[in-house]
């Protein structure tokens, strides 16, 4: 089952969708959620679908899903290249709020599952939101403001000092927004996250090298608690857009939330 509805955010409608499990119709039980963060100029759809499909295979697995659009993305009000860094993980708590205030959402288990760029974004949202339990993260971003310069380009980032914008795609990349990436170090913050973490990435990904999941796990071993799990997809790209990779993507994240996690999911057994 799914809803339309919005998230509020600084007076701007944030667009969300969120997918329940068919049990939830027949029972009084709380269910885990799963929140997902796009990446960058991406939206609640995702390319390939990538977001939709997840939705629909986890809520059939037992989990409450919202997937929404950052401000200025998707269906969202506002312009997305004035946004900061601070205002995506300001957004994201308000995505965690609305969440924690949906009927039979179990407000113990909630899971931030982001994607390159919102990869970065939920990391420092749940290394201060002690409402996050989990934390899974899909190719993620290591070096915010490096990674997205390298995917913009050098000669456009260059305008930025002339026209004091960026073109890109379309969207009008400010010095704000361009300049509050390099306050951002997910690969450090991950540290200060005690709860369960699932990095997975493609070993053919042409946009955010594969080598930061390695970083990432390997600063997650740092941590005196919270487990912790790696998987690379070998030949995936950036979106695991092939049928193969998105099968292989999707059921170990499915398995990692039902039996490796500490969720607890209705009908399950665990």
């Amino acid at each position: 089952m799914e809803k339309h509805d919005c998230i509020h955010w600084e007076g701007k409608r944030l667009t969300s969708t969120v997918h329940y499990p068919e049990s939830v119709l027949s029972k009084s039980k709380k269910f885990p959620a799963v929140i997902i963060c796009h990446g960058f100029t991406s939206n609640r759809i995702g390319v390939d679908r990538l977001f939709v499909k997840t939705a629909q295979q986890l809520s059939s697995n037992g989990f409450v899903v919202v997937r929404f659009d950052y401000s200025g993305c998707g269906e969202s009000e506002g312009n997305y290249g004035e946004n900061s860094f601070e205002d995506l993980i300001d957004q994201t708590y308000a995505a965690v709020s609305f969440a924690l205030e949906l009927p039979n959402v179990d407000s113990d288990q909630i899971t931030l599952l982001g994607h390159s760029l919102g990869g970065a974004v939920a990391v420092h949202s749940a290394a201060r939101d002690e409402r996050v339990k989990q934390l899974i993260l899909w190719s993620a971003v290591g070096r915010p403001f490096d990674d997205i310069v390298n995917i913009v380009g050098e000669e456009e980032y260059s305008h930025l000092f002339i026209k004091g914008f960026v073109d890109h795609l379309g969207y009008s990349l400010t010095t704000k927004f361009l300049q509050s990436l390099k306050n951002s170090n997910p690969l450090d913050q991950l540290s200060q996250f005690s709860g369960d973490v699932l990095l997975l990435h493609g070993t053919d990904d042409k946009e955010i090298p594969a080598h930061y999941c390695g970083e990432f796990f390997e600063n997650t071993q740092k941590r005196p608690c919270g487990k912790s799990k790696i998987r690379l997809i070998k030949g995936a790209n950036h979106t695991f857009s092939s049928i193969m990779h998105f099968n292989e993507l999707i059921t170990v994240t499915s398995n990692w939330l039902i039996n490796d996690s500490n969720l607890m999911v209705p009908g399950t057994g665990f």
